[in-house]
């Protein structure tokens, strides 16, 4: 059998499907803290280094089905800024991009008008500006919350931010965990201060990040995936963005196991989120992979897989651009903001 894998079925035959409206997926509603589930969770790292080293060199997609699991990728994409010197100008242009993320005349050659991303990713002070900008376009606004990137700041301003991001019209909470309660093994704490965050969130979807590279061993990120998966996280995600070591293929073998033991024990589908690091579209690739082989096609979509990146957007319509016109053009030419 060829280890070249072909785009979904779905992307092949239905591009006009290739966006999807958001929240298609029930939402997790968790469950009480399973200590003895949590302490049987082990990690052996050298076979998980093991896999995740073969996959990149065993799995490519060429010519329309790499073109096809590009704009899968785009779909999947949180476009995020998050620096100190954000402007509403620059959150402007970053939701301008977001509505229309590749050219028109490429997204016409290809059959893809109407593309857009996943999210828009910003910090509280930027909400408003980022919902006035998308109004009409069903794209959510995403608010990082709880003293990100540290987590550190007082317990009810962390409670606070996220009502405050949701009240100013965030439809999805990114909050950061505290990573003490992993280091020491206080995974009551951790599961009680991920079920406040989740219930502060109401109606938005919530993103737990774990700051994976934080976390001092594979375990510990898998036990961290299951308590804040049971607590109710509707995504579990890699980084900050901000940490020396963000999203890494061992680490998202380890979370996409830990997603995939939760829906066999539980039913319920939570979304995975790789931060920090992607981006280059040959990377995208290998994680659409990934998700693929250890969850399946029904991953593949912006309500259950997003990366969090902003750089990754214009190698990909670098890419599709070579894709349609067989030139690589410069990279000034697909400029995100």
């Amino acid at each position: 059998m060829s280890e070249t894998q072909n785009a979904p079925s779905d992307t092949q035959t239905d591009p006009a499907q290739m966006h999807l409206p958001q929240a298609v997926e029930p939402r997790n509603a968790g469950l009480p803290l399973d200590m003895a589930w949590l302490r049987s969770v082990q990690a052996n790292s050298s076979a998980i280094e093991r896999r995740a080293k073969t996959l990149p060199g065993r799995r490519t997609v060429k010519k329309d089905h790499q073109a096809a699991w590009l704009c899968r990728a785009i779909s999947c994409i949180d476009l995020t800024t998050l620096s100190g010197d954000d402007t509403e100008g620059r959150v402007r242009r970053l939701c301008a991009k977001a509505r229309q993320p590749v050219r028109h005349d490429l997204l016409e050659a290809l059959g893809m008008e109407g593309l857009t991303v996943g999210a828009v990713c910003v910090y509280h002070e930027m909400v408003a500006p980022a919902v006035a900008a998308l109004q009409g376009s069903n794209i959510p606004v995403a608010a990082v919350s709880t003293g990100f990137p540290a987590g550190l700041s007082p317990y009810p301003l962390r409670v606070a931010e996220i009502e405050a991001s949701t009240a100013a019209g965030a439809r999805e909470i990114d909050i950061v965990i505290s990573r003490r309660h992993v280091l020491t093994g206080n995974w009551q704490a951790l599961y009680d201060e991920m079920r406040a965050f989740r219930d502060a969130c109401g109606e938005a979807h919530v993103k737990a990040i774990l700051a994976t590279g934080e976390l001092g061993s594979l375990r510990n990120v898998a036990r961290a995936s299951l308590v804040c998966m049971m607590a109710g996280a509707d995504f579990i995600k890699t980084s900050t963005g901000k940490e020396s070591v963000n999203a890494t293929l061992p680490v998202t073998l380890v979370m996409l196991r830990a997603i995939r033991d939760y829906h066999a024990a539980t039913g319920w589908r939570v979304g995975y989120k790789p931060a920090g690091g992607i981006s280059k579209a040959k990377d995208a690739l290998v994680y659409l992979s990934m998700i693929k082989e250890e969850l399946g096609d029904r991953w593949l979509r912006p309500d259950l897989f997003r990366f969090g990146a902003s750089s990754l957007l214009g190698d990909i319509e670098r890419q599709l651009e070579h894709h349609v016109t067989g030139q690589y053009s410069a990279g000034w030419r697909h400029a995100v903001g």
